[in-house]
């Protein structure tokens, strides 16, 4: 799996909307350079790679949401939340496609025909989603997203500072503990 990419020079002091727009900023290239391949299902773990690109990205937008324009944060992470739905209807046949297949190869022959009539079942499948993905990863698509996230770190980044309302880091953080008043 593909590591997150690091934040550079990213400092205690800065600015939240700025920070907001270079760690964002940076998810988006990490989504773009993801798409690369996607489509060959060959590679099973271009899909993978792409997919967790957009939950690291929807997790950002989510995170610092408050710096962003409200409708236009709703539309990027419909957007987003689209792509990653895709993704995962075509990350579902591989794993399965995968898994079978290596349980087919220690089974005996007579056992056999039963499991690689599933497989070629889900190959079907598989190329369906294929065939959807391509709707989500195209080069005008990926564009127009890329484009839709560029202005929305525009506008985190043009924040006025005194606009920027500080969020604790528990909020952000931290996941409210069953049976805690909030």
């Amino acid at each position: 799996m593909a590591k997150a990419r690091r934040i550079p020079g990213l400092d205690a002091d800065e600015p939240y909307g700025a920070a907001a727009a270079r760690i964002v900023e940076v998810r988006v290239t990490e989504l773009i350079d993801h798409a690369r391949g996607v489509l060959d299902i060959d590679d099973i773990e271009r899909v993978h790679d792409m997919r967790v690109a957009t939950r690291r990205l929807r997790a950002a937008l989510e995170t610092f949401g408050p710096c962003f324009p409200r409708h236009e944060l709703k539309a990027a992470l419909r957007q987003v939340k689209e792509l990653a739905d895709a993704l995962g209807e075509r990350r579902d046949r591989d794993v399965s496609i995968a898994a079978l297949e290596q349980i087919a190869e220690s089974m005996a022959a007579p056992d056999r025909p039963g499991i690689e009539t599933l497989v070629v079942r889900l190959r079907t499948e598989q190329a369906q989603a294929n065939a959807a993905l391509v709707r989500f990863v195209s080069e005008d698509k990926l564009a127009a997203l890329c484009d839709q996230l560029t202005e929305l770190v525009a506008s985190a980044e043009s924040a006025p500072v005194e606009d920027e309302a500080p969020v604790p880091l528990e909020v952000v953080w931290l996941p409210k503990r069953a049976g805690t008043a909030a």
